[in-house]
């Protein structure tokens, strides 16, 4: 496929019909790598990762190393992590504290902040600087290069697109279901914190599986009957695996927003969420305080509900129990390298944390019996693509095709009936379409035709 071809014709959305090629052909991915992920607002990490001056924390934007970093005047940036005088990687830790990164390969220096160092006759910073370049090299224009950043509640968001729209036009209302995540349980704004580490994996699938399973795919709930069974979830009487019960299912609703991409498993002003209940007396009782004053907090207000979502093109997350974020890193057309962030409250007992991390760990994650289930269907998905008799027929998205409604409360977004329906995952690949064929942002040919 070339750069001047459309993905017109692998992806039907009118017919609900979706070519494999885009799972498994390289110049597919490699052109996603420049239409998307180069242009896309992007979750890079948490404040609560680099919460004092020199704090760095390694990060991932599409293919593209990252290091964010607060500098000693507390200010945060996300900053490219490839020496700009012959491309060495400058930071090879996963967190730490430093005042300066130093490239191992030719000695050039950078401070916290991505500026090259610059001390008298060049003792760090540019070694040689006076015999070398003869005191001629300009050193502001050599630093690490910054990524344009947001700052949304703690989570910071980054994009190397100077022409990209602004993060909260980008996010549009999907920013209700980001409080779910980043507010305290309560309803009080910007209480969460990351707990500490990491886990990273590879999974043998295109990154494109994951972030349509999270976007709104109930249908594959069969592949969860084992975890559900054994009642994982957080609610001692009963449930499914994230502590719903049947009937609180059936009032559910599939939430999308077509023009961005974005789509979440929930809906507005939900207060008959189940109070979770982990079996322990301290936290159980912790949980029923918090949401009596949830329900005080959002009386007659306007608030997310649902356990979760995609924020376009790769957040993939849960805002309920579990509470985490996993962000589906593109490897390779056949290759995601999975991050996930787990959040709890920052001001909550330390007991809470505990059984939250231990709940987390055992849903999510490559040992979490959820994620194993979904990885499986992932990885054994893209291997039976790949043939030549089975790239020749494609995936069918036909559930729910033109049963559609505006969701009430909520700009730009439509809602299905009932939850088996793969509107949201057409939303995502409209979207998806969009940006491959243009390098303009969609919002910016209208406004200019309007």
């Amino acid at each position: 496929m070339t750069q001047s071809e459309s993905v017109k014709n692998l992806v039907d959305l009118d017919n609900g019909i979706i070519s494999r090629e885009i799972f498994i052909n390289s110049d597919i991915y490699q052109r996603e790598q420049e239409q998307i992920f180069a242009r896309a607002w992007l979750f890079t990490g948490h404040v609560s990762q680099i919460p004092n001056p020199g704090d760095f924390a390694l990060s991932r934007m599409g293919e593209e190393s990252v290091v964010l970093t607060r500098d000693m005047q507390g200010e945060i940036h996300v900053l490219l992590n490839t020496c700009r005088h012959r491309g060495m990687m400058v930071c090879r830790y996963d967190q730490g504290n430093t005042k300066n990164f130093y490239c191992p390969f030719h000695g050039w220096a950078y401070s916290i902040d991505g500026n090259l160092v610059d001390t008298p006759g060049g003792l760090l910073g540019v070694p040689h600087y006076e015999s070398a370049y003869h005191g001629k090299l300009d050193k502001s224009q050599w630093g690490l290069i910054h990524a344009r950043t947001y700052n949304y509640k703690g989570a910071i968001f980054a994009t190397w697109d100077k022409s990209a729209p602004s993060f909260l036009d980008y996010m549009g209302d999907m920013k209700l279901w980001l409080d779910e995540l980043f507010d305290y349980r309560d309803g009080r704004p910007d209480g969460a914190e990351a707990l500490c580490g990491i886990q990273k994996w590879k999974i043998p699938c295109n990154w494109k599986f994951i972030a349509e399973n999270f976007t709104g795919d109930m249908y594959h709930n069969t592949s969860h009957v084992s975890a559900d069974h054994a009642k994982i979830g957080p609610i001692a009487s009963g449930g499914d695996r994230h502590g719903f019960k049947a009937e609180y299912m059936q009032k559910r609703r599939l939430l999308s927003f077509p023009e961005l991409g974005h789509g979440v498993r929930g809906s507005l002003n939900d207060q008959d969420m189940p109070l979770p209940q982990y079996g322990d007396p301290f936290v159980d009782e912790y949980f029923r305080q918090v949401w009596e004053k949830r329900k005080q907090t959002f009386k007659g207000g306007k608030f997310a509900g649902g356990n979760g979502g995609n924020v376009f093109p790769n957040m993939a997350f849960h805002c309920g129990f579990p509470r985490t974020i996993g962000m589906g890193h593109p490897s390779g057309p056949m290759e995601t390298e999975m991050w996930r962030w787990y959040f709890v409250d920052r001001d909550a007992p330390q007991e809470v944390k505990n059984t939250l991390r231990r709940h987390y760990l055992r849903y999510s994650g490559p040992a979490g019996i959820t994620e194993q289930d979904d990885m499986e269907n992932w990885n054994m998905a893209a291997s039976a693509s790949r043939g030549v008799i089975a790239r020749r027929y494609p995936y069918n998205y036909q559930q729910g095709l033109g049963f559609v409604e505006p969701a009430s409360g909520v700009r730009g977004g439509v809602v299905t009936e009932g939850l088996i329906n793969e509107e949201n995952i057409r939303s995502f690949y409209r979207r998806w379409s969009e940006l491959m064929d243009s390098k303009e942002w969609p919002e910016a040919v209208a406004q200019r035709k309007g």
